[in-house]
Parts: C-alpha cells; sequence; structure tokens
C-alpha cells in the first residue's frame, strides 16, 4: 500500500497476567500510524495457549488497520532473551509503512510528543540518511512518582525505523542494528518514552521478574533472590505528568511502599556507576555510555 506512512508494531505475551500497560502502550501510537502490527505471543507451537491477551486485544482494537499475528515463544531462545527480538523482528517484517514506530508492552508515548515525533519523520523525508528516530526515556520505579535515572537505566534508544534498509532488532529487543550489524545513523527528536517496567504493584512485579529470569536463563531456572524493591542508586521524584490514558492502570498499580525511605542498598562494585553518575549530572555527559546508534 504505498499511501501509507507509518507502521506501528509491538510484540506481547501474558500481557494481562503480568500486569503489563499493553493496551495503553498501543494506544499511544494509534494516533499517527496508519497501521499497527500486533504480535501476540503463545506458549505452544500451535498457538492455542496464552493468558487471554489475544482476545482482550481483539476486543479493543478492531478494524483493517490493525493486524495481529498469532506466534509461539521458543524457550530453546531463551539465552539473553533472544526471542524478544525475535518476536519484534517478526512484526516489522509485517510493516507496510515507510516508517516504523515500535514500542514495547511497558511503554507508552505522551500525546504532547506526537508533533516532535512526525517532525523528526519529515526530516527523514528530507534526509535519506536519517535511518531512525531516537527517543529520551523516562523509567518508573517502585510507583509511578519515582523515576530512576542511573547507569543501569539506560536514556535514550532507537524506536522509529526507516523500512526496507534491513534494519533489525538484536539482543533482547532494548535497539536496533542496521544491516550487516552497523549501527543506524540516527536523530534525536526529544520525545520521551514512559518505561512502566519496574513501576507495577508488588505481586505482579514478583511473577514478571521470575518470568523474565526463565526467559534469559532457560524454563528451569530458579532464582533463589526473591524480588524486592530497593532504594537503589538515582531515584528521584517525578515532577511531571504521565499520558492520559494511564490513569486507571497507575491507580491499579499502587504499591504501599516509600521506596525513597528504604535503606539504600550499596556494594561496592557500585562505586563506579556512582561516579559515573556524578560526572553526568554535572556535565550531562555519560562516560563510556553504549549506544546502538549513531546520532547526525
Amino acid at each position: 500500500m504505498s499511501c501509507m506512512n507509518i507502521s506501528g508494531f509491538t510484540f506481547i505475551k501474558n500481557g494481562l497476567s503480568l500486569g503489563y500497560p499493553f493496551k495503553e502502550s498501543i494506544e499511544s501510537v494509534d494516533p499517527f500510524c496508519d497501521e499497527v502490527i500486533i504480535n501476540v505471543g503463545f506458549d505452544d507451537p500451535s498457538c492455542q495457549k496464552d493468558d487471554g491477551t489475544y482476545d482482550y486485544l481483539r476486543e479493543h482494537f478492531k478494524g483493517k488497520r490493525y493486524v495481529f499475528l498469532k506466534n509461539y515463544w521458543d524457550p530453546a531462545l531463551s539465552e539473553g532473551g533472544k526471542v524478544l527480538a525475535q518476536q519484534t523482528n517478526i512484526a516489522l517484517s509485517k510493516c507496510r509503512g515507510k516508517y516504523c514506530q515500535y514500542i514495547q508492552g511497558d511503554e507508552v508515548l505522551h500525546a504532547n510528543d506526537y508533533e516532535k515525533i512526525l517532525s523528526g519523520v519529515k526530516a527523514m523525508e528530507k534526509d535519506k540518511r536519517i535511518q531512525g528516530l531516537v527517543y529520551d526515556y523516562l523509567h518508573f520505579y517502585c510507583n509511578t512518582d519515582i523515576v530512576k535515572r542511573n547507569r543501569n537505566a539506560y536514556r535514550r534508544e532507537v524506536r522509529l525505523v526507516r523500512n526496507g534498509i534491513g534494519a533489525y532488532s538484536h539482543l533482547d529487543a532494548q535497539g536496533f542494528k542496521a544491516a550487516g550489524g552497523s549501527k543506524l545513523l540516527c536523530k534525536l527528536v526529544g520525545a520521551t518514552v514512559y518505561h512502566y517496567g519496574w513501576a507495577r504493584i508488588f505481586d505482579v512485579m514478583e511473577k514478571k521478574v521470575e518470568s523474565f529470569s526463565k526467559l534469559y536463563h532457560g524454563k528451569d531456572f530458579v532464582d533463589e533472590d526473591k524480588f524486592k524493591y530497593y532504594r537503589v542508586w538515582g531515584l528521584k521524584k517525578f515532577e511531571g505528568d504521565h499520558p492520559a490514558n494511564m490513569s486507571d492502570w497507575i491507580e491499579k498499580n499502587k504499591n504501599d511502599i516509600d521506596v525513597l525511605s528504604l535503606k539504600s542498598k550499596f556494594q561496592l562494585r557500585f562505586l563506579s556507576r556512582w561516579l559515573s553518575d556524578l560526572i553526568e549530572n554535572t556535565t550531562g555527559h555519560r562516560v563510556f555510555e553504549y549506544r546502538n546508534y549513531k546520532l547526525l
């Protein structure tokens, strides 16, 4: 369909049982996408076993604009979370737009940033060198009034790519690479991804951590350390506003924990991270920052 400009694409598995804001995530890209590819994961090769996420999504997103996929999550791809990149790439391969807007099931865009994103796409129309757009990140932790800004929380990542250039998701689907494994040439647009992956209610968060441990280490992996929220380095109060459609999810996921009053979890190996964060807070530069991309 040559008239199509932007395809949204995402993947999700066990979105209901693991408390993802996956409906809100899709809603946040819907207004500026011409189609949305929704790849739902299943526990069996015949794609019959899931937690109801597939049917839930079919009920909420109706019409020809929404393309639904069913795919089996092979436990043999658990090393390093490779199945996440695999499922991302399956969805990406179905995109028909000139540009492909990626969103994960715990990420939500703010309507205030739509113009910034569309301005970035217009820049891509004019400058064919630009292969992707880079967004900033807000990582919420424990509750949605707390953000985590430290060395372990990536500041930025590619979330929109030009179609037809061989771009692909790699490793555990944090970001994208260009064909041949080189870094994508990108533009920083000032839009922000609101990441709620670590702000779920405690009981659900515990299940999510257990599930992801198996994704990264194999289906038989048992983590002896039970999940807890800690006061980690880099926690700050969030003073901004959330995307409007997140209000119900936020209300359901409030933890009765004042994480800033908890005892700090400090280990000697964290000292280098603390020094790196101190330099960043002072200069705005993150030392030896890992990037999947190059900024033009």
